[in-house]
This record gives C-alpha cells, sequence and structure tokens, in this order.
C-alpha cells in the first residue's frame, strides 16, 4: 500500500480556504453544495444516494472506514456525491463483512475527496452561513465562480431510470435488511407496488420486497395513465435530489393520483415535498439542510429517533387545507415532518424508514403501509362481488 498523499484544497464561495490531502493528484475541478452529515455511520449508503447528487459531504465524524465497504449496502450502482471531506480516513477497516477499503474504493471510482482538515470548524462555519458552494481543487486559490448545479435545475431526471422494470424476489442481497421483521406473518402477501423513481434508495425495494410485494420501478416523468396500467395496490413515492418546487410533471401526475384514484399512497423525503406541493403547499430551503441518522421527530408525547436527508422543508403555514393532518415534526426545528390526507389513503413522512445501517424506529411505518394496502384491496374485491 503507497503512503502517498497529495496536497488538496477547499475553496468556498463564501471566501475561506481549507487545506488538506487526497489519495489520487484530482487534476478537475470538483464543484458542488457543500452540506454536512452528522451520521456516525452510513458512509457507503451516502456515497451512493441519488440524493446526494451534486453535493460535496462533510462528514461530521471524525474517522471514516473504519468497517470498510460491502457488496450489500450500497445505495444504488453509482457513486452520486460529487466529492467527500472527512476530518481523518481509515487505512485499515476491520469488521467481518468487509469487503474494500474506503481509500481503495475512492481511488478505483475516482471520487475527489479532502482529508486532515478541521471539520468541527468547517460544519460550525456551515451552521453559521447556511450551505455554501465550494470545490477542491489541487491548487492554493482564491475560490472562483465555477458553474454549479443551481437550485433551478431538474435533478430528478438526471437520477430517474429511463425505463419501468419490476423486481418480484428478495434476492440474498437484501435478506440480512429483514432479520428484524417477523417474515411469517407477511409471507403470503400478493401485492404489486409502484415506485416512482425520484431518485430511489435500494433500501426501500428491500423493505417492499421483504413483505412479499411485486415492485414496479417506474421512471418519475411517468403519466397518470402509465400508472393507473399496471393495477397497483400501492404507490411509493420516493426519496430524490434537488429542489422539488420545478418538478412540476410530477407533482400534477401525483395530482391526478390524489384526486383521481383511491390508491394508498407513501411519500419518503422528496415524494413527501412532492405530495404537499400536490396538496397546494409550499416549500422553502432550509438554512443548512437534515443530514444525520439521529434526528427527532414525532408529534406531542410521541417521538423516534430517524433518519434525514434533505435540505427543503414544507412550509408550516401552507397546511391550511383542513383535509391534512400533520402527525410528524422534526422536534429539533419544528419543521414539517409527516403528514396524512384524511380523505384518502394518503400519507407521507420527511424521514426515512428504510433507513439501514442506523435507527429502525420508524420501520413500522412501511408495515402500516402495507395493512393499509390490504384493507383497501379487500374492500375493493368485496365491492366489486
Amino acid at each position: 500500500m503507497t503512503s502517498t498523499f497529495y496536497e488538496s484544497f477547499l475553496h468556498l464561495e463564501s471566501g475561506e480556504s481549507y487545506k488538506g490531502w487526497s489519495f489520487f493528484n484530482n487534476n478537475h475541478i470538483s464543484d458542488g453544495e457543500v452540506v454536512f452529515n452528522t451520521g456516525t455511520t452510513g458512509y457507503q449508503e451516502i456515497l451512493t444516494d441519488p440524493s446526494y447528487l451534486g453535493q460535496i459531504i462533510v462528514f461530521t465524524y471524525p474517522e471514516l472506514g473504519n468497517t470498510g465497504l460491502n457488496l450489500i449496502d450500497s445505495e444504488s450502482k453509482y457513486v452520486y456525491v460529487k466529492a467527500i471531506i472527512a476530518k481523518n480516513i481509515c487505512l485499515n477497516p476491520n469488521n467481518w463483512r468487509n469487503q474494500v477499503t474506503l481509500r481503495d474504493y475512492i481511488i478505483k471510482k475516482k471520487i475527489p475527496h479532502i482529508f486532515g482538515l478541521d471539520t468541527r470548524t468547517l460544519t460550525y462555519h456551515l451552521r453559521e452561513i447556511g450551505v455554501v458552494n465550494g470545490y477542491i481543487s489541487n491548487k492554493a486559490s482564491k475560490y472562483k465562480k465555477k458553474q454549479i448545479p443551481s437550485a433551478n435545475l431538474d435533478l430528478i431526471r438526471r437520477v430517474t431510470r429511463y425505463e419501468p422494470y419490476c423486481v418480484n424476489n428478495l434476492s440474498n442481497a437484501y435478506k440480512s435488511f429483514t432479520s428484524y421483521l417477523d417474515l411469517n406473518t407477511i409471507k403470503d402477501l400478493d401485492l404489486t407496488i409502484i415506485v416512482i423513481d425520484l431518485g430511489t434508495k435500494n433500501n426501500i425495494i428491500s423493505r417492499l420486497l421483504s413483505y412479499g410485494c411485486r415492485v414496479y420501478i417506474l421512471p418519475a416523468t411517468s403519466d397518470y395513465n402509465l400508472i393507473r396500467s399496471y393495477k397497483p395496490d400501492g404507490i411509493i413515492l420516493s426519496n430524490g435530489p434537488g429542489n422539488p418546487s420545478i418538478v412540476n410533471y410530477a407533482i400534477q401526475m401525483i395530482k391526478k393520483l390524489v384526486h383521481h384514484s383511491n390508491i394508498p399512497i407513501f411519500g419518503i423525503c422528496m415524494g413527501h415535498q412532492l405530495l404537499n406541493l400536490a396538496l397546494k403547499s409550499t416549500t422553502f430551503k432550509l438554512k443548512f439542510g437534515h443530514r444525520g441518522l439521529n434526528h427527532p421527530s414525532g408529534f406531542n408525547q410521541f417521538a423516534e429517533i430517524t433518519s434525514q436527508n434533505h435540505g427543503f422543508s414544507v412550509y408550516k403555514t401552507s397546511l391550511s387545507n383542513s383535509l391534512v393532518q400533520i402527525t410528524h415534526f422534526n422536534l429539533n426545528d419544528l419543521t414539517i415532518g409527516g403528514i396524512l390526507y384524511k380523505v384518502r389513503p394518503i400519507f407521507s413522512v420527511q424521514h426515512h424508514p428504510e433507513a439501514s445501517p442506523g435507527p429502525h424506529d420508524s420501520d413500522y411505518l412501511f408495515k402500516s403501509f402495507i395493512k393499509l394496502v390490504k384493507e383497501v384491496k379487500e374492500l375493493n374485491i368485496r365491492l366489486q362481488s
């Protein structure tokens, strides 16, 4: 193993520069929105999560790579983060599932990165001024304006699948995620669930497969008639990157599903935001977002520890519709964390109930969704008989 390190620099739009190191000499400038994640685990999931498209991730946990990486925990086939910022990167991981070191993975995938800088100071700065644009370079120059993804770009079109496909078997790759469920109570279900792919994570699909569902993943650009042609028993609106208010084609499609069908719908993260926009709410950009594994979410005397990853939120004052009930708040800043549509079998949450590793406090939401789907399906069968 070579111990050669190369000088690397992080330059922020706010004027600050930080010096660190990298494992290879990056001759290209890697630019994006600099955000921070407070999770103590889950770096493999973060690197491969489509919701992080175009973003430079500051990991606040002081050392990455302790457990290496494996073939199971990736949320997709690709690396979506623009770059990695870390204090330390472990060169000798120790874990029974380790198959490749983070260092070797970074080099193989050519992921722009910088380590060895003070991530506490950087995170404090981002909390004070909000997320900013920045770039990583091997040159110690001041910030120069780069072509950084705008908030007005439709990032969902960049991550969604172009063609529908079906998954109906719980493969070995997914079995490790289902060990905490009583599969004996659900294995006989035969439900057809559509996932609208706004940038969906593998774990969402794995949760549905664990409940015996036949899962169709459809592009975010799918129209109402195409979705109905699959005769779904339920619909998942997945997570995804970017500004939800500009994804008008998805908002209009969801609006038709809400008002012209009685299909149970479950929105997750971006899906939650788009559902609320379809219900005539509005969204806004958070100062520095919610990204981590320990965000409390709940209502009144109920609270759960959740995994979150989003930079936008639903305006509380825009939920004037008496048919919409708030079910969750983010208990750190009281932003909207979940809603229920009273006249349809529809609900959504801002956090990630499928998250793994991390807390499983919210996995009951999948069980509730499957129960709701089953009850609606049985009701429809009785009405038709």
